[in-house]
């Protein structure tokens, strides 16, 4: 998916902390969670399609959705993981 010496270099867009990917289950959470219609992004979009993958911030309140293998890296396309069932 993301090539590691790329994810070596990328950080978050809005603190600069580095990233890592989401594990299966975070991505499956999250997908349950788009399919309920209730998951916002930093924008306070409803995200409609599911995501194939994500890259969370260093502190993991944060992920970036991978989305045909690009990294959705602008601020205001982060999903906060402190809704419900989102958390690491």
């Amino acid at each position: 998916m993301i090539d590691s010496e790329l994810l070596k270099i990328l950080v978050c867009p809005e603190s600069r902390l580095p990233l890592q990917l989401a594990s299966s289950e975070l991505i499956a959470r999250i997908n349950l969670l788009i399919a309920r219609g209730s998951l916002l992004n930093k924008a306070g979009q409803k995200i409609e399609k599911p995501i194939d993958g994500g890259l969370v911030r260093a502190d993991k309140r944060v992920l970036y959705p991978i989305v045909d293998d690009i990294p959705m890296m602008l601020v205001d396309e982060g999903v906060p993981l402190d809704q419900a069932g989102c958390e690491p």
